[in-house]
C-alpha cells in the first residue's frame, strides 16, 4: 500500500519534520555550546523551530498533493501561520517575562535561598531567525517525502 497522496503522506511528513527538527536542535546545541544535551528533544525554544517545521511541513504536503489553491491548503497554511506567530511573538515574551519573575523571586528569597520557588522555564518560544528556520526545514522535508514517494 502505498502512501503517496494520501493523508498518511502528511503525517508521514508532519512527524519526520518534527523529530528531525529537534535532533537538529541537538546537533546546533553540539556545534555552538559543545555539551551532549538530550533534554532538547522535548523541550521547546532552540534552532530550529520544530513547531514551525511541523505546520510548515503538513501546509507545504497539503498544497503539493490537493493543490495550492484547495480549500485544505488555506486551512493549513493559516494554521502554519498562526503557530510561527505565535512561537516567535506570544510564547517569546512569555519567556521574557519567566526571566523577569525568576530574578525577582531570586531576590526577594536572597536571604533566604532555600526557600526560593522552583524556577520558570524561560526558554519557551523562538526568535524569529528560528522559526523561518524551522519552516524551511519544514518545506525541504515535505517536497523531500513527496518527491521520493511519487517517483518524480
Amino acid at each position: 500500500m502505498s502512501i503517496a497522496g494520501t493523508s498518511l503522506e502528511v503525517m508521514a511528513v508532519a512527524v519526520t519534520a518534527a523529530l528531525g527538527a529537534q535532533l537538529l536542535k541537538c546537533g546546533v546545541n553540539l556545534v555552538f555550546q559543545k555539551p551532549v544535551d538530550f533534554r532538547l528533544l522535548v523541550h521547546t525554544g532552540g534552532m530550529p523551530s520544530s513547531h514551525s517545521a511541523l505546520v510548515a511541513s503538513v501546509a507545504t504536503s497539503v498544497g503539493l498533493i490537493d493543490g495550492y489553491r484547495s480549500t485544505t491548503f488555506a486551512v493549513a497554511f493559516a494554521l502554519a501561520a498562526i503557530v510561527m506567530y505565535d512561537a516567535a511573538g506570544l510564547r517569546r515574551a512569555a519567556g521574557k517575562m519567566a526571566g523577569i519573575l525568576n530574578r525577582i523571586t531570586e531576590d526577594l528569597y536572597i536571604h533566604r535561598p532555600d526557600h526560593v520557588p522552583d524556577r520558570l522555564r524561560e526558554l519557551l518560544g523562538h526568535t524569529p531567525v528560528e522559526v523561518i528556520a524551522g519552516a524551511v526545514f519544514g518545506v525541504l522535508i515535505a517536497y523531500a517525502y513527496h518527491i521520493q514517494l511519487s517517483g518524480s
